[in-house]
């Protein structure tokens, strides 16, 4: 099914010119809409710990953090760009109570609202603006002249002006310039938890893994499995963002590309396929979430053994060496 673009010359700021909007949270997101939007004329206001990293930061990009309450108190326009599973306790104690009929409420991803563990009063719009790409591409594009694609849903239009205040965010972060997708809370959420889990982060940081283990395991030298199984991934995708698959294929040898054909269907099967579609089906029951939220309200066990666990992998131990020798990566250490 083919899905509507929009770009700038399909809306315009109108629907916020007046209006004040609050930015919740000035992390990864928050900061790059907060300023994008101030940049484009918009009165933008932010909610954050001023005392935090990301309250100072937004103390030096000009703002003066507020409270949640007061943020909202002064708001016609809420933005809520905190993680996930803080979204919601975050909404219960401060939000919530101080939404006023006419307001919009806004989220940077579906998950939420989706899984209806935010549940907006009547009287308010429900719209999502998300930018596909990190908050630094969205404000270093924007500064640059250009904008990253953006996905837009409404959720709730309550106003009959929904769509129209989006459309501005939309535009005011840069989205119009380069083309902005008209989609629904559950197929954004869907289609990017399973994009995330399946193949992104948990499908590629598997296959990292395995890689590595399976090559040193038989005996080859962890640095040379690193820059086989994980340093040149960059190569890789870099060439398929640019073209896709077959600008990838075209760019390099034809003993890769051979190999390419003749081994990645043992790799990625018909089983692995029938896993995947599991994955989907635990997304789109709910099963995931509940997982998630579960974890979290128990302080999140899981996720911190699973993320200790794999930031003593030998392939992160190896790769750290490695890639203080090359200095242009510009390495990093989390």
């Amino acid at each position: 099914m083919a899905i509507e673009t929009l770009y700038d010359k399909d809306g315009s700021l109108d629907a916020l010119k007046g209006k004040t909007v609050a930015v919740i949270g000035y992390g990864s997101q928050g900061h790059a809409h907060a300023q994008n939007l101030r940049d484009s004329g918009v009165t933008v206001i932010v909610a954050n710990r001023p005392d935090s990293a990301n309250g100072k930061l937004a103390k030096e990009h000009g703002f003066d953090p507020l409270s949640v309450e007061d943020a909202v108190k002064k708001a016609d326009v809420v933005i809520a760009t905190l993680p996930d599973e803080v979204q919601p306790d975050v909404y219960e104690k401060s939000i919530k109570a101080n939404l006023r009929p006419g307001m919009t409420l806004g989220f940077t991803h579906g998950f939420n609202i989706h899984f209806k563990t935010i549940v907006p009063p009547e009287g308010v719009d429900v719209v999502m603006v998300a930018p596909k790409g990190p908050g630094h591409t969205v404000r270093s594009e924007f500064t640059g002249g250009g904008g990253v694609p953006c996905l837009l849903a409404v959720h709730q239009d309550a106003s009959g002006k929904a769509f129209d205040t989006a459309m501005a965010w939309a535009i005011g972060v840069g989205g119009g310039r380069s083309g902005v997708l008209k989609t629904s809370f559950k197929n954004e959420c869907e289609t990017d938890l399973f994009g995330e889990q399946a193949v992104l982060c948990g499908g590629l940081s598997a296959m990292i893994k395995a890689g590595f283990e399976v090559l040193t395991e038989a005996g080859y030298p962890p640095e040379l499995a690193y820059f086989e199984v994980c340093h040149e991934l960059k190569l890789i995708i870099d060439l398929i963002i640019r073209g896709g698959l077959n600008y990838m294929r075209y760019s390099i040898s034809n003993t890769a590309e051979f190999g390419d054909y003749h081994t990645g269907p043992k790799i990625v099967n018909a089983q692995t396929k029938e896993t995947m579609k599991q994955v989907l089906a635990d997304i789109q029951s709910g099963k995931f979430a509940k997982t998630f939220r579960d974890d979290y309200a128990k302080g999140f066990p899981v996720f911190k053994a699973n993320r200790e666990k794999d930031r003593n992998h030998p392939v992160e131990k190896v790769g750290k060496e490695l890639r203080a020798m090359m200095p242009w990566l510009k390495p990093v250490e989390v």
